[in-house]
């Protein structure tokens, strides 16, 4: 006979056992937090920097995303993405995140959704079309894939649709999700950070005037300190610019300012250089004859000891702007025809590296080729390059507007992939090295080596020049393009390049993220459609079927055994 009272008495400790192992487990969960990403690209994790800021929270933060509605499965895979990454965000920051997710076109009256819609086109949200096919009809439906993000009373618009355009509409929502992580953290960084980094901007050789770059000032300064006028009369230190933007100098640097600006680099400073090499301009193209020459700023030697050259030529890619010429005459009136002008490069091929991850196209003007030389300790990165048919011309070059009405001949374009930007990093030379130093410079404070730090070289300073509208008189967003309505990923490329100088949290490697799409082979489906569905309907079934008939039996024969 079975003893029933033993069997109850196991019964109950072994359900006491599992109820102390469950409330073990549970007390040291409370203590010892733990998060698995079991997934092959670690999609649902987030960047260490990124937690560390979340924690340091003190205030609350408000985010209102506007991604909502009814919406395609590429932009609901990128809603589900914004929303489980705020939700990871939510568990480093514990009630500081109050999350909501707003349809713009629910907003009342339909001159309140216009005004609302124009308002988060001002804070840099802007709106985008979305066309599907539903029941056979082509439907249209613009969104506003950003958030506005507030805290303190002060409140800022980004972004989170990135990406080439170049790509499939799939490709550059993947793209946006793989960015998702650094804007929203990036923003609130922004907004809550109040130990900002400063960046100089050197002035005295003819550098772009402040109209041309305010557009640049404007956007550093939402995130940095910004000091337009820097003066090499005196070295700067780094402990007083984090950073230093140099943008299209035209006159010679004196020994002694060159030596100022290499010593500052020796202490660690960073620099970010955007130097036309020739003088070239489209309002000197219409003279006949006109040629471009370097300049004389007398950098050459300097930027080659730091492990660069910018060479003395000009690029031309049949990968370019288009550009309004004078084809004819119709009734007294000049006719326009836009057409492609290879001095104006677009720009879409780019390292895989943080600064220039998912970028859109950036539109240069009058690019020039760098070249690497030997420069012991320094890591040199091409960040950016032009397409596969290209071409370079030495100076002196001609430029000639009614160079566009001529044919362009794809073959005499040879050239693949010509590196136009460089980041530079490690321990570099100074230039004064073994060499006698400028009058006025003393040993006792000289470096000849510096300590670790980072360069980034571009070789078009129109990469920083924003256009001014000409009837209201007002600049232009950076990397606006007047002639096509189109704003280039010019300012993205900008504030990577100055984050990635400055960025010592290393928050910026929250865009090295990669998501992989995996999309099924519909061919493959088609041709095994009948296969997968008999394994994943009938399969199943035969299989719970004969596990029941063998715990029949086994339970049959186990229970004869008492009878």
């Amino acid at each position: 006979m079975v003893n029933w009272k033993s069997r109850k008495t196991g019964d109950f400790l072994l359900l006491a056992n599992a109820v102390v192992f469950v409330l073990l487990v549970n007390l040291v969960a409370s203590r010892y937090f733990f998060r698995v990403d079991l997934t092959e690209e670690k999609r649902y994790s987030i960047k260490p920097q990124t937690k560390a800021i979340l924690r340091a929270l003190e205030d609350d933060v408000y985010i209102e995303v506007y991604l909502e509605g009814e919406l395609n499965a590429g932009f609901r895979r990128f809603q589900k993405t914004i929303r489980e990454t705020l939700d990871e965000f939510r568990v480093y920051a514990p009630g500081k995140l109050h999350i909501t997710f707003t349809n713009p076109q629910t907003a009342g009256s339909e001159k309140a959704q216009s005004e609302f819609m124009a308002d988060l086109a001002q804070r840099g949200i802007q709106p985008t079309n979305v066309i599907d096919t539903r029941d056979g009809q082509r439907v249209e439906k613009i969104i506003f894939p950003g958030a506005v993000i507030s805290s303190g009373g002060i409140e800022t618009g980004v972004m989170l649709l990135k990406g080439s355009t170049a790509r499939t509409s799939d490709e550059r929502i993947n793209q946006s999700i793989e960015t998702v992580e650094y804007e929203l953290i990036n923003a609130l960084y922004t907004l809550t950070n109040t130990d900002r980094k400063r960046i100089g901007f050197l002035r005295g050789h003819g550098e772009a005037d402040s109209m041309q770059v305010v557009s640049l000032y404007r956007d550093l300064g939402q995130v940095y300190e910004v000091e337009r006028g820097v003066s090499l009369a005196t070295t700067p230190s780094p402990e007083t610019y984090d950073a230093l933007v140099m943008v299209r100098p035209v006159t010679a640097f004196s020994e002694q300012e060159k030596y100022r600006l290499d010593q500052y680099i020796m202490q660690g400073g960073k620099v970010l250089f955007l130097i036309d090499r020739l003088n070239a301009r489209m309002d000197s193209a219409a003279v006949a004859g006109y040629l471009a020459l370097p300049y004389a700023e007398n950098l050459d030697d300097q930027l080659f000891k730091y492990g660069v050259r910018i060479n003395p030529d000009l690029v031309q890619d049949l990968q370019s702007a288009q550009y309004p010429i004078v084809t004819g005459q119709t009734g007294g009136k000049p006719q326009m025809q836009m057409m492609e002008w290879p001095f104006f490069p677009l720009i879409n091929r780019y390292a895989d590296h943080p600064i220039t991850r998912n970028l859109d196209a950036v539109v240069t003007r009058f690019i020039s080729s760098i070249d690497t030389v030997k420069a012991p300790g320094v890591k040199k990165t091409p960040l950016l390059f032009t397409s596969a048919q290209t071409r370079t011309v030495m100076a002196p070059v001609n430029i000639s507007a009614n160079a566009l009405r001529q044919d362009v001949r794809p073959e005499d374009f040879s050239k693949d992939g010509v590196p136009v930007g460089y980041l530079l990093e490690g321990s570099f030379t100074s230039l004064y090295k073994n060499r006698f130093l400028p009058d006025g410079e003393t040993k006792e404070t000289f470096r000849d080596h510096s300590a670790p730090t980072r360069l980034v070289v571009l070789a078009d300073a129109d990469l920083a020049i924003n256009e001014v509208n000409p009837r209201s008189h007002q600049p232009q967003p950076l990397g606006f393009y007047p002639f096509t309505n189109y704003i280039f990923a010019n300012r993205d490329l900008l504030m990577n390049a100055v984050a990635y100088l400055v960025d010592e949290q290393g928050l910026i490697q929250a865009r090295s993220k990669q998501i992989k799409i995996r999309p099924l082979d519909r061919e493959k489906v088609k041709q095994e459609r009948v296969t997968w569905q008999f394994l994943n309907l009938v399969v199943p079934l035969v299989l719970l079927t004969i596990f029941g008939v063998v715990r029949m039996y086994w339970r049959k024969k186990k229970f004869a055994r008492f009878g």
